[in-house]
């Protein structure tokens, strides 16, 4: 009986080392994300391209655990600041990118609308600090009348 307290006790205490840990993994300081395309401001007419860019960091796929690199998340009218010990939520708001992805065709409804990219781990935690960019604004215009020759 006394051995099998010794070993769970053992298993515990080793356990105890990574559940302190942040889940947020180091991201080296000079690291920069952000947006190719659209620019702030811009207004739009239509589903549109948005690309992503990143400085000083790899993109890598989801699951895939290398230091410096991560994958893309594309924040949509999201208001809440980032949580580095929450893995970034996945829904209609939070767009993952866990193939590696670098950009994007998105539909949005007419209107003003905020973007931001977030780089997350192999486990969709953000970095620390989080490699973010900054929000930015796009207006979106109904689509155009199809105009023939």
């Amino acid at each position: 009986m006394r051995i099998i307290r010794c070993a769970a006790l053992a298993a515990a205490l080793a356990l105890l080392p990574s559940a302190a840990c942040p889940q947020g993994k180091a991201a080296p300081k000079d690291a920069k994300l952000y947006f190719i395309t659209p620019q702030e401001g811009q207004k739009i007419r239509g589903g549109f391209w948005v690309r992503f860019g990143l400085r000083n960091m790899g993109v890598t796929h989801a699951g895939d655990d290398y230091q410096n690199a991560g994958h893309h998340h594309l924040l949509v009218d999201v208001n809440e600041p980032i949580d580095i010990k929450e893995p970034i939520p996945q829904d209609k708001s939070h767009l993952h990118f866990g193939a590696g992805q670098t950009e994007t065709f998105l539909e949005l409804p007419p209107g003003t609308h905020t973007l931001q990219l977030v780089l997350g781990d192999a486990k969709h935690y953000p970095f620390d600090p989080p490699v973010a960019s900054e929000k930015i604004t796009v207006r979106v215009r109904q689509p155009g009348p199809v105009r023939r020759r």
